[in-house]
């Protein structure tokens, strides 16, 4: 591991040690010692009353909150079109109504990215709200993410925001904020960040860093590491898992636990389904550091304590990613339900007599995207209407919002009493909506003006980080020794195999790991990128590359454009790609024997 400097401390000040709960470092040395990190948001939305459970659950050093995704700068910005005043997580106030005196008792730090994109307006707003319970804090904020000016984007962008790493959060907390809010920084700068201010760490302690970063990323959905949306949900109690957190150590090690007493679980399993949980390949970049997946290590750690050691970490890419998030037409959708007997000539028949309607002599444009799917819910002999029924879904869209309005609303509408029987459908059709594309861009690291807003209004910019390394392919490691010939039996992959996806934009990752030493010499050899295209022929098409980590016993995939352009464009049944590992697991496969 990367030694801890003497002396190290950046751009900014140095407040007293122990101060607060959190142990910023004083100028001879790092404080040695655990920090104790928890996660009360995975999301904006997530559970509301996670800030207080955190913080009365148990001892921590810091709370953090991810309140921020790609769909969610979609929104803010086009919250921030109506009032240049908003644009940051409303939640997050209201629970600090509650948890900012919880926190001062409690001598808990506060990082959270609810700043969204107006982090210094949420940071006045929470000096308001102190002010009124009554509650004397110290709040900082970063900013510098929000590059949408610095360039031109294209046309109807509406958000570009960079990446940032945690060293704007470090220098807040060592200028003495007990709150720090932030813009965009990426997920794992949440932990980074406190970790490199209570131990002293330099820019160039890359294992260290590297440790915090795979925390971070355990950490940053919550629950999703305490057994929430868990392949092997039946083997625990998972009906309200507690969230999870982390205690750090100088070397960048860690332990994944929870308080005592919250429900879930957390196990080896669940923090490998979170750790390949959007990902790509063994090199994850970010602007502090870039940690090597295929170097971390797992160990259980007692109930409910799992260890992470032995990451290694390098030097960070030269570029920081840039997330564009712009308008990109309009949609409609209509779902018609079709009932029993027939199915596939009662959908043919809807299909021309849509496709009649749309090129009518009255209609001024049709939609440029017509796409249907038709998904066979139903059954034979079904002994409810709803399993008689199949969903044919229509999607419609154009950059013209009437061409996807009244047009494509009527023409449902008219058929109401003309159509197939039994005509209906799931919803009355609307008038369209917006639909948004999500893109990501690189920049220079050097353009992006990353500054730390201290609580005193002092502003310190950033250092871009020297050196740096360009991201290359890590080379395939050796597979293990396949197990011995032997029987075999048709069954689901998902009896042998746990599996957690996700979305990047328009791609999807699936990682699949085996719980078990046999499991994973089966797995390494049978789910090969053509096996993953035939079990799921979505994919037949598209480019997939393929991942080999040994020590998770696990293999990660990544699948070019199965999303279209993102989420925000909800091209595919499953925009985000949330189960499209359930679904690999759902497929058969010849599994041998001894494993079943």
């Amino acid at each position: 591991m990367a030694g801890h400097r003497a002396g190290v401390r950046g751009p900014g000040r140095s407040r007293p040690p122990g101060e607060g709960g959190l142990n910023v470092p004083d100028t001879t040395r790092p404080t040695p010692g655990v920090l104790r990190i928890g996660n009360a948001s995975g999301f904006y939305g997530d559970r509301f009353d996670a800030l207080r459970s955190m913080l009365t659950g148990g001892p921590l050093d810091v709370v953090t909150g991810d309140y921020l995704a790609e769909l969610t700068m979609l929104i803010l910005g086009r919250d921030r079109l109506k009032n240049p005043a908003s644009g940051y997580a409303r939640t997050f106030l209201r629970q600090l109504e509650e948890g900012l005196g919880l926190a001062q008792e409690r001598g808990v730090k506060i990082v959270a990215n609810a700043g969204g994109l107006n982090p210094a307006g949420l940071a006045a707003a929470v000096r308001e709200l102190a002010e009124r319970v009554g509650v004397p804090v110290r709040v900082a904020h970063v900013e510098g993410d929000d590059l949408l000016a610095a360039r031109d984007w294209g046309e109807g962008v509406l958000t570009a925001n960079a990446y940032l790493g945690g060293a704007g959060i470090a220098e807040c907390l060592r200028g003495g904020a007990d709150v720090v809010v932030t813009g965009r920084v990426t997920d794992a700068a949440l932990v980074t960040g406190p970790a490199a201010a209570h131990f002293g760490w330099d820019a160039d302690d890359l294992d260290a860093l590297a440790g915090a970063v795979v925390a971070g990323h355990v950490l940053e959905c919550g629950t999703q590491a305490t057994g929430g949306n868990y392949s092997f949900f039946g083997e625990h109690d998972v009906r309200r898992p507690g969230f999870p957190l982390a205690e750090l150590h100088p070397d960048g090690s860690s332990v994944i636990t929870k308080h005592p007493g919250t429900g879930g679980v957390v196990d080896i399993g669940t923090v490998t389904a979170q750790l390949l949980y959007e990902t790509g390949g063994a090199r994850y970049a970010g602007p502090d550091v870039t940690a090597r997946l295929d170097t971390v290590r797992l160990a259980q750690d007692g109930p409910d304590r799992v260890s992470i050691t032995g990451v290694r970490g390098e030097a960070p890419p030269p570029t920081i990613k840039v997330g564009l998030n712009r308008i990109g037409g309009w949609r409609n959708e209509v779902v018609f339900v079709l009932t029993g007997l027939d199915i596939d000539a009662k959908a043919r028949l809807v299909k021309d007599q849509i496709a009649d309607a749309l090129a009518a002599p009255g209609v001024k444009k049709a939609p440029e995207e017509v796409r249907w799917e038709l998904a066979r819910t139903d059954r034979a002999d079904a002994d409810t209407e709803e399993t008689a029924s199949a969903l044919l879904r229509l999607v419609v869209r154009d950059s013209d919002p009437d061409a996807v309005g009244r047009a494509v609303s009527g023409a449902a509408v008219e058929l109401a009493l003309g159509s197939y029987p039994g005509f209906h459908v799931t919803a009355p059709p609307g008038k369209g909506a917006p639909y948004g594309v999500f893109e990501a861009a690189y920049v220079p690291a050097a353009e992006v003006p990353h500054t730390a807003v201290l609580p005193d209004g002092t502003r310190v910019p950033m250092p871009t980080a020297a050196p740096t390394r360009v991201l290359e392919p890590v080379p395939e490691p050796p597979l293990p020794d396949p197990l011995p010939a032997g029987p075999t039996r048709r069954a689901p992959l998902g009896l042998v195999v746990g599996a957690r996806s996700g979305d990047k934009g328009g791609d999807a990752n699936v990682g699949v790991w085996a719980p078990g030493s046999d499991a994973w010499r089966w797995l390494a050899h049978e789910l090969t990128v053509d096996r993953l295209r035939q079990l799921l022929p979505e994919t037949a098409d598209l480019t997939v590359t393929r991942q080999v980590l040994p020590h998770l016993r696990a293999l990660n995939f990544t699948v070019r454009g199965l999303l279209g352009e993102g989420v925000a464009a909800r091209a595919r049944f499953d925009p985000q790609a949330k189960a499209l590992g359930e679904w690999l697991r759902s497929r058969h496969a010849d599994i041998p024997e001894v494993l079943l």
